[in-house]
């Protein structure tokens, strides 16, 4: 039970700390709805997107099968160092509405993709949602590298889901301008120390720590 639960807060905290800014885009998309542009096409991007870093992580769970796990445990200096770097240097707050305006120009753009499946719209807020994803792996990589595989399993579930509910949550925010704008304005302020908590959580549930009694030992 107590590793469902460790599982559960690794997967929420995760999650929130690298899509903290995907929420802010979703409800700038949300906003330019029109009779091209629908609500599925963001919903199924988002998703597309998501998968595809979540693919791009998933070599890290491999090599935890490899690397003995308080080796793997150092890798939480990856976020740990991430969130350092975002509080030295923050982004710039227009970053963001950058990243809509240029796929608000390229929403019109014929681009489609070549097997057909889905409409073109969704591919492009797949591209977005790739491209602000950088952060996503260098976080999942040793998340998922620290993880077994029924951890993995829930924290897999709870990204998913979470998914859902970042598009939900997004589509009801984009109605409430006030809202949009403290979160635009003071949520780059929060990533950093969420990601710092990420990344000692797993320097403490790998036991990195016994990497130190076991170097004092040899000296």
């Amino acid at each position: 039970m107590s590793e469902l639960i460790s599982a559960i807060f690794a997967g929420v905290t995760a999650f929130i700390a690298t899509n903290l800014d995907d929420l802010v885009i979703l409800m700038l998309f949300f906003a330019q709805i029109n009779a091209v542009f629908r609500p599925k096409h963001i919903v199924v991007g988002q998703y597309l997107g998501f998968g595809a870093l979540i693919l791009a992580s998933l070599p890290g769970f491999f090599g935890g099968l490899i690397v003995p796990k308080p080796w793997i445990g150092l890798l939480g200096l990856v976020p740990i160092a991430i969130g350092l770097y975002q509080l030295i240097h923050p982004e710039d707050e227009n970053e963001v509405q950058t990243v809509a305006n240029d796929f608000q120009s390229t929403i019109k753009l014929p681009i489609l993709s070549a097997l057909g499946l889905l409409a073109p719209q969704s591919y492009q807020v797949a591209a977005v949602t790739i491209a602000n994803g950088g952060d996503n792996i260098g976080i999942y990589v040793p998340l998922f590298a620290a993880s077994s595989a029924a951890s993995l399993r829930v924290i897999l579930s709870v990204f998913f889901v979470l998914v859902g509910v970042w598009c939900y949550v997004a589509y009801q925010l984009a109605r409430h301008p006030i809202v949009a704008r403290v979160l635009t304005r003071y949520g780059a302020a929060i990533v950093p120390f969420v990601l710092i908590g990420v990344g000692i959580f797993i320097l403490i549930d790998s036991e990195t720590y016994r990497l130190l009694i076991t170097l004092q030992s040899l000296n």
